[in-house]
């Protein structure tokens, strides 16, 4: 099953790379920066697993194979470039969800054959799968996926905590593999689809309105304005209209 996963990687990189491309075309930059997104998305966050792991070298220096891959994919984008252009904006998201799931099972997987504990698998493969596309986002100056209230690392730890319990178990390596992968890619998709949002909590200042103020400022002595109270609001998802209540 090892070809099988190496097979997985590549396809992981080729989706994560292909993201990068279309990220950096939004961003109207040049050609070289079309490469470097591709690179930190498809490599990115699989070097960093490998250097908190101990792997030396990490996977692209022994396997060049996977920069190849990475070339190929940003050449073939600048020649499709017009329909790349073309791709609505789902198209992003779906391709970076597929990526997640792919890069979550293999940060897992190596992981595991490195005998980590079950924890430290489940940390490698959220690693592998969001490191990257933190990077490129940073790059193209976005708020990264992970850093927002999206269900996007939740995704990933669901998914690889699913392959470690399947393998404590003892259960066969392709169901792990398929598991895992529809773990992580339902959830994510499944929150793209319905706009599924982790819980929110901000303290929002709300001043007073003029009004209310004046009145204040009339009743004081000499008619100054008095310091008014600023009001605050408890925000969370499908909650915006709550009541306001006095800061303590």
């Amino acid at each position: 099953m090892t070809g099988a996963v190496y097979w997985l990687d590549m396809a992981g990189v080729i989706v994560f790379a292909l993201s990068g491309v279309v990220l950096a075309c939004r961003s109207r930059m040049d050609p070289f920066g079309m490469l470097v997104l591709a690179a930190v998305t498809g490599i990115g966050g699989g070097t960093l697993r490998d250097l908190v792991l101990g792997v030396r070298p990490v996977f692209w220096v022994s396997d060049p194979t996977y920069l190849w891959v990475i070339l190929g994919t940003v050449g073939l984008s600048i020649l499709g470039f017009h329909y790349i252009h073309r791709l609505s904006r789902v198209f992003l998201p779906v391709a970076d969800a597929f990526g997640l799931a792919l890069f979550t099972v293999i940060g897992t997987h190596k992981a595991l054959m490195l005998e980590a504990p079950g924890v430290v698998a489940v940390l490698m493969g959220l690693l592998t799968g969001v490191a990257g596309g933190m990077v490129r986002d940073v790059l193209a100056r976005r708020v990264p996926m992970v850093l927002r209230q999206e269900v996007y690392a939740t995704a990933s730890i669901a998914g690889g905590v699913t392959y470690v319990v399947l393998d404590t178990l003892g259960a066969p390596f392709a169901v792990i593999i398929a598991l895992a992968l529809g773990v992580t890619l339902c959830l994510r998709l499944a929150a793209i689809h319905w706009r599924l949002t982790l819980p929110i909590f901000a303290w929002v200042v709300i001043p007073p309105a003029p009004e209310r103020e004046a009145a204040k400022g009339a009743a004081t002595e000499g008619g100054a304005p008095s310091a008014a109270r600023p009001k605050v609001r408890l925000i969370r998802p499908g909650h915006s209209k709550r009541k306001t209540r006095p800061r303590s």
